[in-house]
């Protein structure tokens, strides 16, 4: 695992590369949003924003949700993976913020987490991008940035890579920092085809250095 001095260094530089780097999720409130990242599990932001830019034309609020058949929740946003599950959860969570916190969601993480469908990477979000508190919240590109440049082992879960990264990082930068690491893996860092030749971190990054080993043995 890297030193703090290092892994700041590294963050530096994507924070150069990506320095307007922000939510990509289209809302216009807590509970869009909230809906919004409930929808993203296994699923692009792009195609989210797809699903919700009709979808919250028709439903504003928890009510909405409620108001209409579970199956016609399901065809709204059967083009999400995981449609089915996602709605009965939308429903749920629908009912419970109605019940329970007066039609609005709540600012608290441990609050949030009790909902139907949010977990702890879509609390994390909710706070900090709805409500400005600090968080890092650790997806798939977050945590594979974070293991390929070494800032965290391989065999470490996301509970475990959120914990590292937020001991690394100081909290006034939680949120930006999420969302450049986002940014970086989504656009430069890829699961299949990594920049790692134009990478400014390559002189750095383990895997980098794995895979261009790779190629020269391949020439």
């Amino acid at each position: 695992m890297l030193s703090k001095k290092k892994t700041m260094e590294m963050l530096n530089v994507i924070a150069e590369m990506f320095p307007d780097a922000e939510c990509e999720l289209n809302y216009r409130n807590p509970f869009d949003l909230t809906i919004a990242v409930l929808l993203s599990a296994q699923c692009t932001d792009a195609t989210v924003n797809r699903v919700t830019a009709s979808l919250f034309e028709k439903y504003h609020t928890p009510h909405d949700y409620l108001s209409v058949p579970l199956e016609e929740l399901m065809e709204d946003i059967r083009s999400i993976g995981l449609y089915r599950n996602k709605a009965k959860n939308i429903q749920s969570l629908c009912r419970i913020l109605l019940d329970e916190y007066e039609g609005q969601v709540p600012k608290e993480h441990a609050e949030l987490v009790k909902l139907p469908g949010v977990g702890r990477k879509t609390a994390n979000v909710v706070v900090s991008v709805a409500f400005g508190v600090p968080a890092l919240a650790v997806d798939t590109h977050v945590e594979r940035v974070s293991k390929r440049l070494g800032i965290c082992p391989w065999k470490d879960n996301v509970t475990e890579v959120e914990a590292t990264l937020c001991r690394q990082v100081p909290e006034e930068r939680w949120t930006k920092t999420h969302h450049q690491l986002i940014f970086f893996g989504r656009y430069h860092c890829t699961a299949k085809n990594p920049k790692c030749n134009e990478c400014p971190l390559l002189s750095d990054c383990r895997e980098g250095k794995k895979r261009k080993k790779v190629l020269v043995g391949e020439e």
